[in-house]
């Protein structure tokens, strides 16, 4: 018998994806958050989903904001590393949009292809309280990140006509594929629209095949 816990057995063999059963846990939460909502999902439905004793649960989570909280900083944080990464880099001209581009695809692919759409969390009430301040302060670096990798890029065409900045955009973007995918519209092919939709509006169409590559080259040396 496989054990949740020192001491504390499962009631059945491992049924979800996931190495250990905290994995599991996460992937039973998310689940219901997503799919029944998080205010009317109790800590005892999530150790049932898993197969375990509520008690189990609570040996590696003390409260279900804790499993919230780590959900919520599992959309962030991958696209945030690859942000970083790719703002770290020394500048080098004619290749800002494709550095936005590299982000914005990154980052809404993992927003699409993650198990659960856990984006549809953000909305929640208390998702924007101070318990979960650590997830609020890494996505607004991300946006911030966002943002200055459009600062760098010239202005073109008619960018100036939005009220956001390139970065700011892309950002937005990137995040409406959250509701569409919770309307079954997201497809493979979403983040790479997404983050195409960013420059198209800033005006680089023309120039759209070239950013392609280099956010392409970025993701595959970064990534």
């Amino acid at each position: 018998m496989t054990s949740a816990g020192p001491g504390r057995p499962r009631s059945q063999q491992p049924s979800r994806p996931g190495a250990t059963a905290r994995d599991e846990i996460l992937d039973a939460a998310a689940e219901l958050f997503t799919t029944q909502g998080f205010a009317t999902t109790s800590t005892r439905s999530i150790a049932e989903a898993v197969g375990i004793r509520q008690s189990s649960l609570y040996h590696h989570f003390k409260t279900k904001d804790d499993i919230l909280e780590h959900l919520l900083e599992g959309t962030v944080l991958a696209g945030l590393e690859f942000a970083r990464a790719v703002a770290a880099l020394p500048p080098a001209e004619g290749e800002a949009a494709g550095r936005l581009h590299a982000v914005a695809l990154y980052d809404g692919t993992q927003l699409c292809s993650a198990r659960w759409n856990l984006g549809i969390l953000y909305h929640l009430p208390e998702a924007r309280s101070g318990r979960f301040a650590r997830f609020l302060a890494d996505r607004q670096e991300l946006r911030n990140l966002y943002r200055e990798l459009g600062a760098d890029m010239p202005p073109a065409g008619t960018a100036a006509t939005w009220q956001s900045s390139p970065g700011d955009l892309a950002f937005r973007l990137v995040e409406s594929l959250i509701n569409l995918r919770a309307d079954g519209m997201a497809n493979p092919e979403s983040p790479l629209q997404a983050a195409d939709a960013g420059l198209i509006l800033c005006g680089l169409a023309a120039e759209l095949p070239a950013i392609r590559e280099q956010g392409a080259a970025l993701i595959a040396r970064l990534g």
